[in-house]
């Protein structure tokens, strides 16, 4: 049983790096250019130098609610963390761990509606530059969704024995 609490926990904080550096860093979409290739982030867009992210008025909403859910599913992992470190000292034995399984459903949730939005209004949409395709982040992120819902689900069948 310790070894699967160990297994969940580095999962766990496996799962919130990756949430940070997929956020965090500008490579969602890659394209490129004659002579150099572009990335495109939740942020800004990056060639040689990096500069702050331009869309059009009426995908401006779209990009703030994928940053915004984005930074909600980094919070709720950080909690459900927090959550389990505190139900694994206090629990007592034969209960489960149901407020870090709900809490880590949401963040994936969260992931899911922030990169389902991304998928649905910003693939292949980078004018100007030839054959746009995924970055790492984005991979990174639906990596993440995945990570979380299997966690989710193991937090709420796990037993503290």
């Amino acid at each position: 049983m310790l070894v699967l609490l160990a297994g969940i926990f580095v999962v766990h904080i496996a799962t919130v790096i990756m949430l940070f550096v997929s956020t965090i860093a500008n490579v969602w979409m890659v394209g490129s250019s004659n002579f150099e290739s572009v990335s495109k982030g939740l942020w800004l867009l990056c060639n040689r130098t990096c500069e702050q992210l331009t869309v059009s008025s009426h995908d401006e909403a779209s990009l703030k609610a994928v940053q915004a859910f984005m930074i909600l599913s980094i919070i709720f992992s950080v909690i459900a963390l927090v959550m389990f470190i505190v139900q694994l000292f206090t629990l007592e034995k034969g209960k489960r761990f149901y407020i870090t399984g709900a809490i880590m459903l949401v963040c994936w949730m969260c992931i899911l509606i922030g990169v389902s939005i991304y998928t649905a209004r910003f693939t292949g949409k980078m004018p100007g530059f030839t054959k746009p395709h995924h970055g790492y982040c984005f991979i990174l992120a639906w990596i993440c969704f995945c990570f979380s819902f299997i966690i989710s689900i193991l937090y709420l069948v796990l037993r503290k024995k």
